[in-house]
């Protein structure tokens, strides 16, 4: 067999999706991640290519020689790859193939998994995790649980299920003279801004909500947290059991809402798919259930 060496396939949808719109948000909105997270794959496919394969002016985008030349293979390639899934996915009965954010599956997902076996043992599901939003393409699953605004992705259902509030949490043992001057702020790289924001809306002042170390996740945060580094900022829909437990504790009141949602995401063609169907009627219900008793427990 030939050896192919092929540059990354995330990388390359990212290309081409940028070059088919001729703009980074437009094919951000297509692949549902961020502009960055477009703009990071063509860099790091520049990069590996050791060519441009855009020159960037105020127009907007235009591919480089070298651009055109990729964009046509890429273009047919993935085209052929979209075909033979089709005909794959009519061909006969197979499981379904679910992505997802790792803090999403872990926290929400899998404490509810067997509660999703009991009510459709018929279901076959094998669930990938990522914490890089490129992972986790529509395209390249049968539905992914992914982060969103509420602007409609063309081709795409869209099924809103967990809304992102932040809330801050310590350990038990931090509340003692608290004092958010003097706290040190555990952040999570993947976003930034969120001390600011909440700090900001909640009314704080004097507090520069940028200090204080970094986690690669929320996750990781969070766990730093309970150990008693510092506070974190916490998704309030996934933060319940830990609440619960007593392992942090909300040292502030303040729920900040957000424009997101953890959404289902999958192809508007197969919606009446009745294994896709079946997974999408249960997590809108679990979703409803887990929103109703976060507004009882909120601080």
């Amino acid at each position: 067999m030939t050896y192919r060496r092929l540059p990354s396939l995330v990388a390359l949808r990212s290309f081409e999706a940028a070059a088919r719109h001729r703009s980074v948000t437009r094919a951000a909105a297509e692949l549902s991640v961020t502009p960055g997270a477009v703009s990071r794959g063509v860099r790091a496919l520049e990069e590996e290519l050791r060519t441009a394969l855009f020159t960037r002016a105020a127009a907007g985008l235009q591919l480089t020689p070298a651009g055109e030349t990729l964009f046509a293979a890429a273009r047919e390639g993935l085209d052929r790859i979209a075909t033979g899934l089709s005909a794959m996915r009519h061909a006969a009965p197979r499981r379904l193939r679910i992505g997802a954010y790792t803090l999403f599956a872990s926290r929400w997902l899998i404490p509810r998994w067997g509660r999703l076996r009991a009510a459709h043992p018929e279901l076959e599901i094998e669930l990938e995790t990522s914490a890089d939003p490129l992972e986790l393409s529509p395209g390249a699953f049968d539905a992914v649980i992914a982060v969103t605004d509420a602007r409609p992705r063309p081709g795409l259902a869209m099924l809103p299920l967990v809304p992102i509030a932040m809330l801050p949490v310590c350990a038990p043992s931090r509340l003692a003279g608290f004092d958010w001057r003097r706290e040190p702020l555990l952040h999570s790289r993947q976003r930034p801004e969120d001390w600011p924001r909440w700090l900001d809306a909640a009314g704080i002042g004097g507090v520069d909500g940028r200090r204080g170390p970094r986690f690669e996740s929320i996750a990781l945060a969070l766990d730093a947290a309970a150990e008693g580094l510092g506070v974190a900022l916490a998704i309030q829909a996934l933060v319940g059991p830990d609440l619960a437990a007593g392992r942090v504790v909300a040292p502030h009141c303040y729920l900040r809402q957000t424009s997101r949602h953890f959404t289902l995401l999958h192809d508007a063609e197969r919606a009446t798919e009745p294994a896709l169907s079946r997974l999408r009627d249960w997590l809108a219900a679990e979703a409803a259930a887990g929103t109703a008793k976060d507004a009882k427990r909120a601080p």
